[in-house]
């Protein structure tokens, strides 16, 4: 009985050194995306991209608009069936600037993921690196909604990330 008093007293105090060994940090992951010159490239790059788009559709909106004040004009002299054939060109129109705005969404929506995923992997591959050469156990992010994380039981390791990625 007095040997298995001490085992379970060897195995708590053993547990317990174990668990003051164990290291946590913490991260602000949206500090670093800021900082990095590849995520000033992509907003100019998808900015860019907006402007062009909105500059098409502008043009196109600034089409349909010609195109449909000369049908007011005319439309009280046209024939019926040029009239209905001017109408169906309008509607067209109408849909292919639709159609335009969506798949440009789309083509942002997919642009800008394509550019942060990038981003975000090569900020999540630094955060491994300093957690596997800093030996914590967890790296959480600050950012992500956690309501609370002790600032003297966890270590902020962004300055180490952004020493390892070559930001100031």
């Amino acid at each position: 009985m007095k040997k298995l008093i001490i085992c379970a007293l060897c195995a708590f105090f053993g547990l317990t050194a174990a668990q003051a060994q164990t290291k946590f940090g913490h991260v602000n992951t949206q500090e670093i995306i800021q900082a990095m010159p590849e995520f000033n490239t992509a907003r100019t790059e998808i900015e860019q991209l907006t402007q062009q788009y909105e500059a098409d559709l502008k043009q196109m909106q600034e089409e349909l608009q010609k195109k449909g004040e000369a049908f007011d004009k005319e439309s009280a002299t046209l024939p019926e069936n040029i009239k209905q054939r001017r109408q169906q060109e309008l509607q067209d129109l109408y849909q292919r600037i639709q159609q335009t705005y969506q798949d440009n969404q789309q083509a942002l929506a997919q642009a800008q993921q394509e550019k942060m995923s990038a981003i975000q992997t090569k900020v999540l591959d630094a955060i491994k690196a300093i957690g596997q050469e800093g030996g914590y156990v967890y790296i959480m992010e600050m950012g992500a909604g956690i309501p609370y994380i002790s600032t003297t039981l966890s270590s902020d390791v962004t300055a180490q990330v952004k020493a390892k990625l070559g930001l100031k």
